[in-house]
């Protein structure tokens, strides 16, 4: 009896967690879905040289009054359509803005939403440049604060760690002269850079040749650049950053694989190293090894710091303005540099899905697959706040579309 008993107990809660389940969770999730398509509802790709149509982004709460016309794309190159496609991409462009960055959304909305603002011609606006490298400034100050240098770290004083911000370093006489006398970026601002992030949706782009012709090159984390690759991603290399995991892992900390190394850098030429030795107690050793030996060695390459204050502030920064994560990537950190130190900016590889707009599976980079620390880096969020200024006319996030294999 006591076993029936507990078997009708146990069927009811189940009813009950179904009924729950139908009546609550099931809806909410509809209820999100809904709302990502009320921000760019039915969008698709128009043909090469056409916009969308207005009903395309206009509210389906509103009907619009030229439905008639919405039937057809609007083409980009006729003189009677051009005040159309301002007006179009007004809408969308107001649209997207209004997005709100704090909510979460699915991986098809980011995509949606890059695929409607491909949609049109970006322009830049000097305006909205001017106003945001202003606020990067006050709050970072790139120019003064990007390196650590001898004009912005005294001989002796001490150094708190960017993330172990419970530890201190002093800065001794052999880490001061580690150091550059001044920022080492003396030619800024420079008129076009370009940083070339790693996302899987530079294979089979074609984009080295443009990358080269900029004036300025950042790159991420020691990538791949000759080979096959060159077509894709070009070689030139002003600045690459380097993640000390790498020293760690693929160079065993410069003790048995220093002529390895030093062999696989020459493809940089003459770049700055860029690394985070005062971001983790525990990076400090391989950042300062990467130093030594390339100084002991005369190689054409410097390696250089990231200053740990100019990182929190960049933190607090973003995170003020939507991004919430452990972390920010290093994509991000050197697109805000760029906008203080260079006149314009493009960003290409910057992609972080498994797909591309049409749907088909790309690997996370474009040289590997290896995915990062879930939970590190919040890159959804990042890629919207780039996406928000293309869309302001600030950068260029170069869309690329790989071909299927």
């Amino acid at each position: 009896m006591k076993t029936f008993t507990l078997l009708i107990l146990v069927c009811t809660c189940l009813l009950l967690v179904s009924f729950w389940l139908t009546s609550e969770v099931l809806p909410l999730s509809r209820d999100k879905h809904k709302k990502e398509r009320k921000l760019f509802p039915n969008i698709t790709q128009p043909p090469q040289g056409q916009l969308v149509t207005r009903s395309v982004v206009a509210s389906t709460s509103k009907p619009d009054h030229r439905a008639s016309q919405s039937n057809q794309s609007i083409p980009t190159n006729g003189k009677s359509t051009s005040s159309e496609n301002a007006l179009l991409c007004k809408e969308i462009r107001d649209r997207f803005l209004s997005t709100a960055l704090r909510k979460r959304y699915s991986e098809d909305f980011y995509i949606q939403s890059f695929r409607t603002v491909q949609n049109c011609t970006w322009t830049r606006r000097s305006d909205e440049y001017i106003k945001f490298r202003s606020k990067l400034a006050s709050c970072c100050n790139a120019v003064q604060n990007f390196i650590v240098s001898q004009n912005n770290t005294s001989l002796g004083s001490n150094m708190t760690y960017e993330v172990d911000n419970k530890k201190n370093i002093t800065i001794s006489e052999t880490i001061f002269k580690m150091l550059p006398k001044s920022q080492p970026f003396m030619e800024r601002p420079y008129k076009h850079c370009a940083v070339v992030g790693n996302g899987g949706i530079l294979q089979n782009s074609s984009c080295g040749a443009e990358i080269d012709k900029s004036d300025f090159v950042f790159r991420c984390n020691l990538p791949p650049i000759n080979g096959h690759f060159y077509e894709d991603v070009g070689n030139k290399t002003n600045v690459v950053t380097v993640n000390p995991s790498i020293i760690t892992h693929k160079y065993g900390r410069l003790r048995g694989k220093k002529t390895d190394f030093l062999h696989n850098m020459t493809k940089y030429g003459g770049a700055y190293f860029l690394l985070p030795a005062f971001s983790y107690s525990s990076n400090t050793a391989a950042c300062f090894k990467v130093f030594t030996t390339l100084n002991e060695s005369q190689a054409n390459q410097k390696a250089i710091f990231f200053h740990p204050k100019y990182l929190k502030s960049l933190g607090q920064f973003w995170r003020a303005n939507g991004v919430r994560a452990y972390r920010l990537s290093t994509g991000l950190m050197i697109t805000s540099a760029a906008i203080e130190l260079c006149d314009q900016v493009t960003l290409y590889g910057f992609w972080p899905f498994a797909k591309t707009m049409e749907g088909n599976l790309i690997s996370h980079h474009y040289y590997d697959n290896q995915l990062p620390k879930p939970g590190f880096h919040a890159m959804p969020k990042e890629f919207i706040q780039v996406l928000q200024l293309h869309t302001k006319g600030i950068l260029k996030l170069q869309g690329v579309v790989a071909p299927p294999e």
